[in-house]
């Protein structure tokens, strides 16, 4: 038996994974997986079978004219596109096979789980309906290979910050008040103590950490949004990437640790899946340079009036349309050769109350966005640690009753600190150049999804 990447004891399942299969020539093996392929001709029957680590052809010869099909034959007559099955044979080398050059020369074939005729769904079908039955979809390669790149991120996610001493939280998905506003929040009974909101970000417990003096901290977890949006960019449930650090002088502090980051982030996935990700998506991972390009907000908003763009009317005033994000992006490639690109000091109006303002010019903060490829994909700042000037804030914007309890951590001291948050899916929605949030998500949420 050759033992593959995927082999269990044989107390469990005797199986060779179908990667494993090259250059076994001649060798007995037992493959496990989904038929995606029957061909039946008149003295063999080909069968497409894959697993995790591929796909490999299988051949059962047919009986002669005029006698009774074999037990193999009439197991292999009687398949169904989807099904489970289990088949022991000979490994043969054969150049004219396309899937390996190699084909499985059945003995036994055993159906495990039988599809039942005709899927509902194939890769030519509308979106929604794959959404339907994602669990077909995903069966495609190139769903799985997105599943294994968000895998290999999420890892080098962790590598870095452990090497650099970060501690990782999970913090509550149920909160007393809304993390950001009162706005966009899905609410729900909570037993006899009234309201309670799933938790639009981490945030307040990831400062609550640096108050207690972790110093470094970081959470890979789900976060709500009850945004009524239906853009390629946007979900209702969608994983969120936070981190949050002590002793920072300023927001460049926390983008500087954000450069080696995404660095380091994306040297993984171009070393382990760079190949297989310009194969199958027609995309270059490219790692970007130690320094990414930076534009204050007034700076972006010049450049953009020499570009004679105008911005759009929707804009919130002191913000950028995604024209005209796109255009940052255009220019931050031509004249750096970089696909991002930082706008920093937003207005106050803009950014949460918990944002340091500027010292220089208080209607201004000291926050930042990073642009990929034309996309935000991270607010970040550095944070107001000071409980006066924070209650101030709050009071300001009408929170400081909904945040009494976020507003005693800082009661008695907090280091300076600062941090941002970053949307897993749409970070890999990016990196493999996918058309929609939802290809980059195990099971999408939004408006008018809540199944399966």
């Amino acid at each position: 038996m050759i033992h593959g990447p995927f082999f269990l004891s044989e107390a469990l399942m005797q199986r060779t994974a179908i990667a494993a299969l090259s250059g076994q020539d001649q060798l007995d093996a037992t493959v496990a997986g989904f038929v995606t392929t029957i061909r039946v001709l008149k003295r063999m029957v080909f069968v497409i079978v894959q697993d995790k680590s591929g796909r490999v052809q299988v051949t059962i010869e047919r009986a002669q004219p005029g006698t009774m099909p074999t037990e193999l034959e009439t197991a292999t007559l009687g398949l169904t596109i989807g099904s489970v099955v289990r088949v022991r044979g000979t490994v043969v080398a054969n150049a004219t096979v396309k899937t390996g050059g190699l084909e499985l020369v059945a003995r036994s074939l055993e159906v495990v789980g039988p599809a039942e005729p005709g899927l509902p769904i194939d890769e030519h079908s509308a979106s929604d309906l794959q959404l339907d039955w994602r669990f077909l979809a995903l069966r495609r390669p190139e769903n799985l290979l997105v599943f294994e790149v968000q895998t290999t991120v999420e890892r080098a996610m962790r590598d870095y910050w452990a090497a650099h001493e970060f501690l990782e939280l999970h913090s509550p998905k149920l909160m007393h008040s809304a993390s950001e506003s009162g706005a966009d929040t899905f609410s729900t009974r909570y037993f006899d103590l009234g309201s309670a909101y799933l938790a639009q970000s981490p945030q307040f417990y990831k400062q609550m950490a640096i108050a207690a003096g972790f110093e470094r901290v970081f959470e890979i977890g789900p976060v709500f949004r009850a945004e009524p949006s239906l853009t390629p960019r946007h979900a209702a449930e969608f994983t969120s990437v936070d981190v949050e650090m002590a002793w920072v002088e300023s927001h460049e502090d926390v983008m500087q640790m954000e450069e080696r980051w995404l660095h380091h982030i994306l040297s993984a996935a171009h070393r382990e899946h760079g190949e297989a990700i310009e194969h199958t998506f027609g995309v270059t991972v490219n790692v970007p340079p130690a320094t990414f390009p930076r534009l204050t907000m007034r700076e972006a908003h010049a450049l953009l009036r020499q570009m004679g763009h105008a911005l759009a009317e929707a804009t919130k005033p002191g913000d950028i349309d995604p024209a005209g994000e796109r255009l940052l992006a255009r220019w931050a490639l031509d004249t750096h050769g970089s696909e991002f690109i930082f706008l920093t000091e937003y207005p106050s109006s803009l950014r949460p109350f918990y944002h340091m303002r500027a010292e220089h010019d208080p209607s201004v903060t000291k926050s930042f966005d990073l642009m990929w490829k034309g996309v935000e994909i991270t607010t970040g700042a550095q944070r107001e640690h000071r409980h006066d000037v924070l209650s101030r804030q709050a009071e300001g914007m009408g929170l400081r009753k909904s945040v009494a309890y976020y507003l005693d951590f800082f009661r008695y001291g907090c280091p300076p600190h600062g941090g941002f948050g970053l949307g897993l899916a749409r970070l890999v929605m990016l990196l493999l150049g996918l058309p929609s949030i939802r290809e980059a998500t195990f099971l999408h949420r939004g408006p008018t999804r809540l199944t399966p």
